[in-house]
């Protein structure tokens, strides 16, 4: 649930070069980068999602314009000096009605690649781009529903879905807490990856007996290995978990749905830089403080038990902060000890706003 707050540069041809470590990341974010030059009124180029010379040219003008290194890197600074349309990367939030930004601007890009016409191609995400979406959605058998979360990322295309929410929900380097009676073969099969890189990566030996509550450093991430991916729970199905739960501790279900769409968009089966799991992505920490100390029980490793475990931790936030829901939300992203030590963080605000609004379609 925790997160590390990051921004990223990002990566195209030529003199834009920079940052991420994806290359295919960079020419699906180009519409959003030169839809906000446009606004800034230094590119009157096409919105084709091609950095050539004058998308260089621009970015070097905004750059001079702002007194920055004329370098034509768009790095945090440059996409600070863009505005509101300068931020987050398509494949980082959840869209919706009402929201402006770098990523609704890609998301109208490609709604009209597809000869679906959004609108005007200017990063506010409108009533023209929402009839669109939900064309769009029908279109691919989706949840009609206005919103674009990972479903509708994945929908349109790998280079947007396995360049940003995935590769932002399922990187190397995750780490995951030794439960009783885990094994080695079991591990590497429900993170897709093999025994002997598993073993490697943690000075280990294929027969050796784990300690529970050793960390592991798993090694790497592959989704479409997941060991039961294709046998994944409908969308009815976790919904069906998520109103159970919701009843079952006192929690209004619109809300957590709502957090559930916005952690995962019901996805069981993703994993988080941090380690958090499932539709809503819990740490292996939560997970162990819920067993614990809330229920004082295991719950099984399922889609259902993960809803369970994100369930009452939610209403134990909402009891700690006494029913504010704003505070509790913020909590479930940031931490609760931050919350109380910094207040609700700026990036914390912009989540919290954004399952509210989702909470209105749920």
């Amino acid at each position: 649930m925790r997160r590390r707050i990051a921004f990223l540069c990002l990566l195209l041809p030529g003199p834009l070069l920079a940052t991420d470590s994806a290359g295919a990341l960079g020419r699906a974010q180009t519409p959003g980068l030169q839809v906000a030059l446009r606004a800034r009124g230094v590119y009157r180029g096409p919105i084709d999602g091609i950095a050539g010379p004058q998308t260089v040219a621009a970015v070097q003008r905004l750059q001079e314009r702002a007194g920055l290194p004329v370098d034509g890197v768009v790095g945090p600074q440059t996409r600070k000096a863009l505005g509101k349309l300068g931020e987050p990367l398509f494949g980082r939030r959840v869209l919706l009605r009402g929201l402006t930004g770098w990523d609704v601007a890609v998301l109208q890009f490609e709604l009209r690649r597809r000869t679906l016409d959004p609108g005007r191609l200017d990063g506010h995400f409108g009533a023209a781009t929402e009839a669109a979406l939900r064309r769009f959605q029908e279109r691919r058998r989706l949840v009609v529903d206005g919103v674009a979360g990972p479903a509708v990322a994945a929908a349109l295309g790998r280079t947007l879905a396995a360049g940003a929410l995935r590769r932002s929900a399922a990187p190397a380097g995750i780490r995951y807490v030794v439960r009783e009676g885990d094994t080695l073969t079991a591990i590497a099969t429900r993170f897709g990856t093999t025994v002997t890189a598993l073993a490697r990566k943690n000075d280990l030996r294929a027969g050796d007996v784990l300690q529970t509550a050793r960390s592991l450093r798993v090694p790497a991430f592959h989704p479409d290995r997941v060991a039961g991916a294709s046998t994944a729970p409908s969308t009815w199905a976790i919904r069906a978990a998520i109103d159970h739960w919701s009843a079952y501790y006192g929690v209004d279900p619109s809300l957590t749905r709502a957090l559930a769409w916005m952690e995962s968009g019901y996805q069981p089966h993703v994993v988080s830089s941090a380690g958090a799991l499932g539709v809503m992505q819990v740490t292996p920490p939560t997970w162990d403080f819920v067993e614990q100390v809330l229920l004082e029980r295991e719950v099984p490793s399922t889609a259902d038990g993960n809803v369970r475990v994100g369930v009452a931790f939610l209403a134990h936030l909402l009891r700690r902060f006494e029913g504010d829901e704003r505070l509790a939300l913020a909590a479930y992203y940031q931490g609760a000890k931050a919350v109380r030590d910094h207040g609700v963080l700026p990036v914390s605000r912009s989540y919290v706003a954004n399952v509210l609004a989702l909470r209105e379609r749920m």
